[in-house]
């Protein structure tokens, strides 16, 4: 197993960006072959979203895992979280050209009246800046203190984009409910363990405070 995972890390991160690009390729197929149902632009545009999620998931369960199961494959976080953005970015623009025709002033009433377009929005402002912020050099610019500070924001998106995803509909699918439960499950894992790493980290910092005074 551990030589498993030694391999995986060392698997370079144009093959996340493969594997991301399959769900858009079966969507492309899909489209040309006609099987899209009778509205092929909301299911294209809610196929895009709910890629997004998955991606997004996919990106809050790296450091859960790595601590509670010892496995640490970070380095593909970042792929991963941008490809959750990139899908946010397919499914807004086909809301914006597909949808709404690109009729700015009607999207932008339905956006302050519909709560599950203000919610949507509200999220992927949020990614947008999170995916602005990923370069190194931005991170380096940043600091790392700010930079974490940042992306902390995450814990807001995550809940937005499951409420824009439930709210979207009359009756709210149970797909829907169970992707929300499992981004407050892994929200409320790496809350507890950020908590417990603080408090750890507290810790050694009075015990090397009191060693120094008895010195």
């Amino acid at each position: 197993m551990d030589g498993f995972i030694a391999r995986l890390r060392r698997m370079p991160t144009i093959v996340i960006w493969l594997l991301g690009a399959i769900p858009l390729a079966i969507l492309i197929l899909d489209l040309l072959g006609g099987r899209l149902g009778v509205d092929p632009i909301r299911d294209i545009e809610h196929r895009l979203g709910r890629t997004a999620v998955y991606f997004l998931i996919g990106s809050l369960a790296f450091t859960p895992v790595m601590r509670l199961g010892r496995i640490n494959l970070i380095r593909f976080r970042r792929p991963v979280g941008l490809l959750a953005f990139t899908y946010a970015v397919l499914h807004v623009a086909t809301w914006i050209v597909l949808d709404m025709g690109l009729l700015w002033g009607q999207m932008l009433r339905d956006v302050a009246k519909r709560p599950y377009l203000t919610l949507g929005m509200a999220a992927f402002i949020i990614l947008l800046t999170m995916a602005l912020t990923s370069s190194n050099a931005v991170i380096r610019r940043m600091g790392p203190v700010r930079w974490r500070r940042l992306h902390r924001l995450v814990y807001v998106a995550a809940p937005l984009v499951s409420l824009h995803w439930l709210l979207s509909h009359k009756i709210w699918p149970e797909l829907g409910i169970f992707w929300g439960l499992v981004i407050l499950s892994l929200l409320g894992i790496r809350l507890v363990q950020g908590r417990n790493l603080g408090a750890d980290l507290a810790s050694r910092f009075n015990r090397l405070i009191r060693a120094g005074r008895r010195v």
